[in-house]
């Protein structure tokens, strides 16, 4: 027997739903309705995202059936005919498929927000509480059971002591001996071009070939040679933001753009900042991360690709970074609307490329929630050597100040528009485009 505990937004584990999503949409109840899989899919996520009070009638016609700014609830009932469904498909399906599963997705009669609810085990009834009950050990087997646990205990004082005092020795053993000033000669002769006085060896990242998604921001030469795989065949994308955004999967090869090796040589410019300032940093991957971990204290965030991106912390008086273009709602003067890379027209090279930075507050006033994302990796690289470099930070400083609202002081919370340009696929010199500030 089993029975259910419903789950409150902050105990949620984002993994576990969404591998129950998973779950849910791959049954036959979902995996053959696309309108209806995408439906639960939209909710679920803006639940785990913390924009569970935006749904609506209206905002699902629009994202999920492609209803227009007139779309009228009232007069089309597409949403509701549809959340009647998924409801009678989820009873379906933990009736039958997914009756042991871990958790269970509900979608409440006249709402539009997914509830999450634990599976617990159910007390045991009085029968098999009498049934798993041992029999009382006999004196004799309890004199036998202390006696053994004493012969135990004792070994293992015993043994604890010898491991102290071999210890001790070996210490003693160690720091007797010089520190030695080279390696033995059976590994000299390998490793001695890398050793001192040499320049410190280079540690080189792979460039794995892939099959990349493609956007808009790509060339019509990059679209051209791209190969389709509907989006049906590939469930395991569903919780990317390439999933949401892009209208069909369009995939490239690709060896520099999109291998993420840009945010992770940025990475040693952090740990180098962080270090000489003497603290430690902790790196995880963002499927890992839920967001109480994120309110608890100051948040790095690299590479727009991840759910945790400007879509989540966005302002939307700024810049908005979606489908591999950077959107600029309100330009100003000098300004464009959209900002999308630049190829060579003889190579179709990427020759230049834009990447955002984010300063945004926390929960708590003090903690702060840093993006930083270009549109291809080169891009991300060039944002995080532009953020590290003493020489450089000053430019930014000054532009904020010259739009905050005493000009005295920078804002703590802003966005900032950098372009860089590329070449051999590497980020070369990186400008400042365009700051906003965002209001306290």
């Amino acid at each position: 027997m089993s029975s259910l505990q419903k789950v409150r937004a902050d105990q949620l584990s984002l993994f576990e739903i969404r591998e129950e999503l998973g779950r849910v949409l791959q049954s036959r109840y979902f995996a053959l309705a696309p309108k209806k899989r995408r439906f639960l899919e939209f909710v679920t996520e803006q639940a785990l995202m913390g924009s569970a009070e935006k749904l609506n009638e209206f905002l699902i016609g629009a994202e999920v059936y492609d209803r227009g700014p007139d779309f009228n609830p009232q007069q089309d009932p597409i949403v509701r005919v549809q959340a009647h469904e998924i409801r009678r498909a989820l009873r379906t399906y933990y009736e039958e498929e997914g009756k042991k599963s871990p958790w269970r997705i509900d979608l409440p009669a006249g709402h539009y927000v997914p509830t999450f609810s634990k599976v617990s085990p159910a007390e045991q009834t009085p029968s098999e509480a009498q049934e798993g009950r041992a029999e009382k050990p006999s004196s004799r087997s309890m004199l036998l059971a202390y006696a053994l646990t004493l012969a135990l205990a004792t070994a293992c004082a015993v043994l604890t002591i010898l491991l102290i005092r071999e210890r001790s020795r070996l210490e003693t053993a160690l720091r007797a001996q010089p520190t030695p000033t080279r390696l033995p000669d059976a590994l000299e002769w390998f490793w001695g071009p890398f050793l001192p006085p040499a320049p410190p060896p280079i540690i080189v990242i792979p460039n794995h070939p892939l099959l990349r998604a493609a956007h808009e921001g790509d060339s019509a030469q990059i679209l051209a040679h791209s190969h389709e795989i509907p989006k049906e065949q590939l469930p395991e994308f569903r919780d990317t933001i390439h999933f949401r955004e892009l209208k069909k999967f369009l995939f490239v090869p690709n060896t520099t753009d999109f291998t993420s090796v840009g945010e992770t040589m940025g990475l040693l410019n952090f740990f180098e900042l962080f270090s000489r300032a003497g603290r430690k940093v902790r790196l995880t991957q963002s499927r890992l991360v839920n967001f109480d971990e994120i309110k608890q204290g100051n948040a790095i965030f690299l590479g727009g690709n991840q759910p945790w991106s400007g879509r989540v912390f966005l302002d939307p008086g700024g810049f908005r970074f979606q489908a591999g273009v950077i959107l600029n709602k309100h330009p100003r003067a000098g300004e464009k609307p959209v900002y999308k890379p630049e190829f060579d027209p003889v190579t179709n090279a990427l020759a230049r490329d834009y990447a955002l930075i984010l300063m945004l507050p926390n929960e708590r006033k003090e903690n702060r929630i840093l993006l930083v994302y270009g549109i291809y990796t080169q891009g991300s690289q060039a944002a995080i050597e532009y953020i590290t470099n003493a020489e450089r930070l000053p430019e930014l400083r000054k532009a904020l100040m010259a739009a905050s609202p005493d000009q005295k002081s920078p804002p703590p919370y802003f966005q900032a528009l950098l372009e860089t340009t590329v070449e051999n696929s590497v980020p070369g010199t990186s400008s400042l485009v365009a700051v906003r500030v965002i209001s306290n």
